[in-house]
């Protein structure tokens, strides 16, 4: 979320947008309509969609495409749809960087760039007649899904440089970004590639060959692909979609234009001190400045508000809960009994000598034997976090087993094929090679569709030999030590993929964790400075995390064209050409934010974007990598006993609510998000999101039709609309125009915000 987990960057699940069968633990509601769309579509046609809907869900299975979709063209991939998709995926790109900063978590591209590629493409199609050049000519679902695929792959790669690439920078281990680019272009570039190719032929093995026997539904990829398949349904979809499109447009200009202009007026019109306003009115005395001193206010965040609306209140709360265990209980404790410190903001400032931080990570003032509290709370976050995310998946280890099964079977069955060629049948090995046949999942896609292995194969080899070249050349890392980053992306992808496919969490935190951990034992033995050995661990780390991510995100938009029978080998060439904007656009992004906000790159305390994922990369790198191991005893010991309540938490969570307990399990706190919060010194965030899931809460309960219609796409335009204003404020903060030139801090603490 580095813990930026996907769909929600640290550990929650976004729901889909659609009616959803019961095995996914979504919530149900069907697209129906509401009183406006009643205005346009007649009681016939409710009639009709009403009851395509109940024959839809009665036989709806999750790994059979769906069979009543309109036709359209052959060749799909447009220059329109990929443009279109190119410039969605971009703006979540953008949009990640600015939130991940903020607080680690990014968002995925296939829901947003579904929907407004629908409304785009739509009323071109109606406008521009069939043989009008480029822009002309109807547009289906499988269209659409190529604007998605773009989208997703162009959205991608934003997830290192918020956390492994910026925890360089703070370890002094490169120069400066804008000197960098280059280097960070080609590592992208290899790291962006290898997981592209890696993930074409894992199309077939999780999608088609081992998806009904390990339960991969993917849900967020199924919700993308129902909806899309709703917005094109001949009666009604459209209207339904135009709703759900002029609702993201507001919510997304109304969130830009909030972030763009509060930035002026912050005290005002994005965060609420109230307790520094108790301490203004009691004449700067009182207890009040105390409980401003940790952090608590309220901030007007579109983007968690809408995150709070996608999570539900279970990560909402958990997270809240987090927050207020760390911030509100631990954190004064250890204050009182002088175990942490806090730092003077403006001992200067008359009326401000008590106005105190304690999220200070500066070398000079938090140490060992003098911690912030920041400091202190970051061991047990990190190690809570890591214990969390390795549960998880240990507790998948039925899945090696059926994957190792599933290998084998798909070798006999190649085999076997081999040997039939050459008139030599093997009938046990014919026998072994066997599928059980409710398990088989019919491929919808001809052969002549499928990516040969010549177009996927030659990009694997070259992005692995580049890697290893570009790693020695540029950053000094030995072959051996390249081919392991390669190996642990291999081994991650497959992991993070059956996670996605079952649970839509790609664990990333794991992946990323597990590869420092594993490159730094790597580095012991080497005799290195320690310099060197932890520039080595956070560039391998970082290869092996965009690989496993890269490598999710194309197999989760192969599902959507399967379900949606869109020829792979179309899909294969949007998420090529989208995948160079990625490798573009994010190394770009980062520069455009370090350069408007140093701080992300100095570490500065005062900062606005507080980082937490580039904090745990961080503090991973330096433990396995430091001679002198660097955490305070106390906060250790915490560490462990909070890691080992958090492994105990997840077997509760798996194996006790069976039977009458069974309905008790949304109330299970989420582990991952309470490590997260002791990581993140900011509580507004938590608040933000308690706000957005309550709004959805009691939405759902009134008007579940209007919420299933309006709320995910206002969620989805919220998230992006603050995302592009952060954009746009750093731009004219380069511009010497920004908020810190020209804006009012009143009503701020220390008159600064």
């Amino acid at each position: 979320m580095s813990t930026n987990e996907k769909p929600f960057a640290d550990a929650a699940d976004i729901q889909p947008d659609h009616h959803f069968f019961q095995s996914t633990g979504h919530t149900n509601v069907a697209v129906t309509g509401n009183d406006r769309i009643s205005e346009t579509l007649s009681e016939k046609d409710h009639a009709i969609i009403d009851e395509k809907e109940d024959h839809d869900e009665a036989e709806i299975d999750p790994f059979v495409p769906f069979h009543d979709l309109p036709d359209e063209r052959a060749t799909i991939v447009t220059v329109r749809a990929i443009v279109v998709g190119c410039v969605c995926g971009a703006a979540v790109n953008a949009s990640n960087v600015y939130l991940g900063l903020k607080t680690g978590w990014t968002f995925t591209a296939n829901l947003f760039g579904a929907i407004v590629g629908f409304a785009v493409l739509k009323s071109l199609s109606r406008v521009l007649p069939n043989n009008f050049p480029i822009l002309g000519g109807t547009f289906g679902p499988r269209e659409n899904n190529i604007v998605q695929t773009a989208a997703t792959a162009a959205g991608g790669l934003s997830s290192v440089f918020i956390s492994g690439i910026p925890a360089l920078y703070q370890l002094d281990l490169l120069t400066t970004p804008t000197e960098d680019f280059k280097r960070l272009i080609t590592l992208t570039l290899c790291g962006a590639y290898f997981g592209f190719a890696f993930a074409t032929p894992l199309r077939k093995f999780f999608i088609i060959y081992v998806a009904r026997e390990l339960r991969l539904v993917f849900p967020t990829p199924f919700a993308t692909a129902t909806t899309i398949k709703s917005m094109h349904l001949a009666v009604g979809g459209e209207a339904v979609a135009k709703l759900k499109m002029k609702a993201l447009g507001i919510a997304f200009s109304g969130a830009m234009l909030l972030r763009v202009v509060s930035q002026y007026a912050t005290g005002i019109l994005w965060d609420w001190h109230f307790f520094t306003w108790f301490y203004i009115w009691a004449g700067h005395r009182g207890h009040a400045i105390d409980v401003e001193n940790w952090g608590w206010f309220l901030e007007f965040t579109p983007a968690f508000i809408g995150s709070g609306m996608l999570v539900g209140l279970n990560t909402s709360i958990s997270f809240f809960m987090g927050s207020f265990l760390a911030w509100g209980v631990i954190g004064p404790t250890l204050v009182k009994y002088n175990v942490a410190f806090g730092k003077a903001v403006a001992p200067t400032t008359p009326g401000w000598e008590d106005y105190i931080s304690y999220a200070s990570m500066s070398k000079t003032f938090s140490t060992k034997d003098h911690p912030s509290a920041r400091f202190w709370m970051l061991w047990p976050g990190v190690l809570l976090m890591i214990a969390v995310a390795f549960t998880e998946l240990f507790l998948q280890y039925k899945v090696f087993f059926f994957i190792c099964k599933a290998m084998v079977r798909a070798a006999s069955a190649w085999v076997a094929d081999y040997q039939e060629k050459r008139g030599k049948p093997n009938a046990a090995l014919r026998a072994r090679g066997q599928q059980v046949q409710e398990d088989i999942v019919h491929d919808p896609a001809a052969e002549r569709d499928q990516v040969p292995f010549y177009w996927w194969l030659p990009i694997l080899v070259l992005s692995i030999i580049c890697s290893c070249v570009v790693l020695g050349v540029q950053f000094q890392m030995p072959v051996g030590m390249s081919l392991l980053s390669v190996f642990l992306a291999f081994f991650f992808a497959f992991l993070a993929i059956q996670c996605a496919g079952v649970t839509d969490i790609t664990p990333l935190t794991a992946a990323s964790k597990a590869s420092q951990i594993v490159l730094g034992g790597a580095t012991k033995g080497e005799h290195w400075t320690v310099t060197h050995a932890q520039r080595l661990n956070l560039l391998g780390g970082s290869l092996a995390s965009m690989g496993a991510n890269q490598s999710s995100d194309l197999v989760s938009d192969f599902r959507v064209g399967f379900l949606l029978k869109t020829p792979p080998k179309q899909q294969w060439i949007a998420q090529c050409i989208g995948t160079i904007v990625a490798v573009f656009l994010a190394p770009g992004m980062f520069i455009l934010f370090t350069k408007a906000y140093p701080c992300i790159i100095t570490g500065a305390d005062e900062c606005p974007f507080s980082a937490p994922s580039v904090a745990a990369w961080k503090a991973t790198a330096v433990a396995v990598t430091d001679p002198v191991f660097p955490v305070p005893k106390s906060s250790g010991i915490f560490a462990i006993v909070l890691a080992i309540f958090g492994v105990f938490m997840v077997l509760v969570r798996t194996y006790a609510y069976k039977g009458k307990w069974e309905k008790y399990r949304a109330y299970h706190p989420n582990m991952m998000c309470i490590g997260l919060a002791f990581v993140l010194p900011q509580t507004q965030y938590g608040t933000a999101m308690v706000i957005g899931s309550a709004i959805v809460h009691f939405w759902v309960k009134r008007n579940p039709h209007s919420f299933d219609i309006y709320g995910f796409a206002i969620a989805a335009g919220l998230i992006a609309g603050e995302g592009i204003g952060g954009v746009i404020n750093a731009i004219f903060q380069i511009a010497g125009i920004g908020g810190d030139k020209y804006g009012s801090n009143i009503a701020c603490p220390a008159d600064s915000c």
